[in-house]
C-alpha cells in the first residue's frame, strides 16, 4: 500500500458541478451515482446543497458554509485522466488494462469531504450555452459558482496496487492542462500541484 499526500493550487477559477436545487440534485444526480448512494450518504450529501430553485445554477457542496468537493470528484478526475492518456503511446497509463475497475477499487481518495481554501470570494459566473437541435441552434443561460485561482484543496491517496506514483503523477500534469471541475474545455479549474509520499 502507498500513500501520497497531493494539494491542488488552482491557476484559474474552478466552477462549481452541483445543481443548487437539492430536487434535481437528488432525482438526478444521486439517481446517476455508481455505486448507488444509500439513504444515509444521500442524506448527507443533500445537507450539504444550497437550496436555490434556479434552473442552470451549479455551486459546490458546502459544510460550515464553506466550498467543499467529494472525494469521488478526485476519483472521477482520475479515470478521465487516465482513458484520455491511454490514448497517448508510451504514455503509463496506455499500457493499463480495466483502468476504470482499477481505480474503482484499488485507489482511494480521503478525506470523503474535500475543503476548498477560497483564495478570496466566491463569485458568480454566467454564460451562454448552445446546442443544435432538430429545431437549429438553441442558446441557454448557465450560471455557476466559481472559486477564485489561488484557491487550494488537500487529499490524500492511498493505492493499493496497480498504480504506480508516475502514473498517478502523469494524471495530475494532465489535469494542469485538462482542469477540474465544470467547464474545463474552456480552461477553467487548471490547476498545479505538489505530491509527497507519506
Amino acid at each position: 500500500m502507498d500513500k501520497y499526500h497531493v494539494k491542488l493550487t488552482f491557476d484559474e477559477p474552478i466552477l462549481g458541478t452541483v445543481p443548487k436545487d437539492p430536487e434535481i440534485y437528488s432525482s438526478y444526480i444521486a439517481g446517476k451515482a455508481a455505486p448507488p448512494l444509500d439513504e444515509s450518504k444521500l442524506n448527507e450529501e443533500l445537507e450539504t446543497v444550497e437550496h436555490v430553485e434556479e434552473k442552470g445554477w451549479t455551486g459546490f457542496h458546502k459544510k460550515d458554509d464553506s466550498p467543499i468537493l467529494y472525494d469521488y470528484v478526485i476519483k472521477g478526475f482520475f479515470k478521465d485522466a487516465c482513458s484520455m492518456l491511454r490514448r497517448v503511446t508510451g504514455s503509463s497509463s496506455s499500457k493499463m488494462k480495466a483502468h476504470k475497475k482499477i481505480i474503482d477499487g484499488l485507489v482511494f481518495v480521503e478525506p470523503r469531504q474535500i475543503p476548498i481554501t477560497v483564495n478570496g470570494e466566491v463569485e458568480v459566473l454566467e454564460r451562454p450555452l448552445r446546442a443544435q437541435t432538430a429545431q437549429g441552434e438553441r442558446i441557454a443561460l448557465a450560471r455557476s459558482d466559481t472559486c477564485p485561482a489561488g484557491s487550494t484543496i488537500e487529499f490524500d491517496v492511498v493505492i493499493l496496487g496497480g498504480v504506480s506514483q508516475g502514473v498517478l503523477t502523469d494524471w495530475l500534469d494532465y489535469g494542469s492542462m485538462r482542469g477540474l471541475g465544470q467547464w474545463r474545455n474552456a480552461g477553467y479549474g487548471k490547476f498545479r500541484y505538489t505530491i509527497e509520499k507519506l
